[in-house]
């Protein structure tokens, strides 16, 4: 019997499901009930034992959810109309600009797009990273964010999504990225200790996510061009809860709190999580909001400056420093 095989006639506990697909427990029984699939044996503990052919609808299915599909809509289809979907979801994407992505950069940058695509399709790591330090070095952290990082993401998504890249390696890029980023964010820090240039006061600012949100590149996007900006950052990572996101404002005596959101999030948890988070923070702390949420752009959300695109990212900086008077910019 050879590997594949040996793969095809494996079966996973649900605990070993839940971690390779994402999709919880008490989930993935629902829609046993619900849907009639998955539909799982028993192992010799009479514990449920799902085969390797229904874990790998369970991540396609998946990934259908994180593009926005509802449960009830995908999870009794077959395969082969699930990889239809995946399809037909790519082609549309792929007919959009990437949010906060000036066309002419897009277009611009799109050439050498695909060259990364094959160095992740090829698991070439030492490749991508010397590729993106390449990039950095000759268009500078604004340029590389803007003009590589973004319309890359926007296209591994694309890739993703048609089932041209496995989930590791999106990590991987996910990973390389976060590397090249966090490196120049720390080079940035290191210079401006040595030699402080005089800007005006720039912002302290908090950045996270919300419980449900678990993308950090984001994050990152945004903490580069901030200190280029000259701000200090307090980066969380992802997924903090409302009042914890309040409570290190407060201990960290931030000026603004800034979150990311990518597409796939609840428009309700965005808006609702949002006011929450406002009401809970003094009344001097900012709150910033940016990112590919549809959601953001529909309509206002009082209290909240939404970022619409990286550009606005300096913009808003600059809104701050105006705001104050000539006395805090001197003291700052």
């Amino acid at each position: 019997m050879d590997s594949t095989e040996d793969a095809s006639l494996m079966t996973l506990s649900i605990a070993a499901v839940e971690r390779d697909t994402g999709i919880g427990k008490d989930t993935l029984r629902v829609w046993e009930r619900r849907y009639g699939f998955p539909k799982p044996g028993r192992d010799a503990n009479d514990e449920r034992s799902y085969p390797m052919v229904q874990v790998e609808r369970l991540r396609v299915i998946k990934r259908l959810m994180d593009q926005g599909h509802r449960p009830g809509r995908v999870v009794a289809q077959p395969m082969w109309v699930l990889e239809q979907l995946c399809r037909a979801d790519a082609s549309l994407q792929a007919t959009q600009p990437a949010q906060g992505v000036p066309a002419l950069q897009t277009t611009r940058a799109h050439a050498e797009l695909p060259f990364y695509l094959g160095l992740l399709q090829s698991q070439d790591a030492d490749g991508i990273r010397l590729a993106l330090h390449q990039a950095l070095s000759n268009m500078g952290l604004r340029g590389f964010v803007t003009d590589v990082v973004a319309p890359l993401n926007h296209m591994v998504g694309l890739a993703w999504a048609r089932g041209d890249l496995a989930v590791h390696q999106e990590h991987l890029y996910t990973e390389c990225v976060s590397t090249t980023m966090r490196q120049a964010i720390a080079a940035i820090a290191a210079i401006a200790a040595m030699a402080p240039v005089a800007q005006g006061a720039a912002p302290k600012v908090l950045l996270t996510t919300f419980p449900q949100e678990a993308h950090g590149l984001g994050l990152l996007m945004v903490e580069s061009l901030l200190a280029l900006q000259g701000c200090q950052c307090v980066s969380l990572g992802t997924q903090m809860p409302v009042r914890d996101i309040a409570q290190a404002a407060a201990a960290h005596k931030v000026d603004v709190v800034a979150l990311s959101f990518s597409a796939n999030m609840n428009a309700n948890q965005v808006v609702d999580g949002l006011l929450e988070l406002n009401a809970l923070l003094p009344n001097d702390v900012a709150l910033w909001a940016g990112g590919s949420a549809p959601v953001l752009r529909r309509r206002p959300i009082e209290g909240v400056l939404v970022l619409h695109d990286l550009d606005a990212i300096s913009g808003a900086v600059n809104q701050y420093r105006r705001a104050l008077t000539p006395a805090e910019n001197k003291a700052a």
